[in-house]
């Protein structure tokens, strides 16, 4: 089952991914896709702030992983959309630490994803709006999809 959430503004945005903040668990996987400017690291920004990780968040393009780990979790913040198809970089050890993994562009990496995630994918309406599709995969993210949608 999909959930959709219609952002107006930034300001909707950052709101929704501290809600979802609020409902984390060790190991929790969150994958967005979306074009350019979507609002993906948007949704990054409001779910450290959350976390109460003070430091600027920027998209990790050319690093490919930052890692926040001064928070009540650590997250970690990737961006696959520079990695070549075969690089490796040990996605898989993330997912399997006690903190946050949050990636943008991860529909180029599905392969490598676990099965159990939760997918948002970002469409564009206009300058300020965004329609946020949630498909969950497993039954943790369904109950927490419940929770805040």
């Amino acid at each position: 089952m999909n959930y959709k959430f219609t952002s107006k503004s930034v300001e909707d945005t950052l709101e929704l991914a501290q809600n979802i903040e609020s409902e984390k668990f060790p190991g929790m996987v969150i994958c967005l896709n979306g074009e350019l400017g979507s609002g993906k690291t948007v949704f990054v920004k409001g779910f450290a702030n959350a976390l109460g990780i003070q430091d600027n968040i920027t998209s990790p393009t050319f690093t490919i992983v930052k890692e926040y780990l001064n928070g009540e979790a650590p997250l970690y913040h990737m961006d696959v959309y520079k990695l070549d198809e075969n690089q490796e970089f040990g996605v898989e050890d993330y997912f399997n630490k006690d903190g946050v993994c949050i990636l943008e562009w991860a529909e180029l990496i599905e392969d490598r994803l676990p099965e159990e995630r939760l997918d948002i994918l970002f469409k564009i309406v206009d300058e300020n709006t965004r329609v946020l599709v949630f498909k969950p995969h497993g039954l943790q993210y369904e109950e927490l999809c419940d929770a805040v949608l």
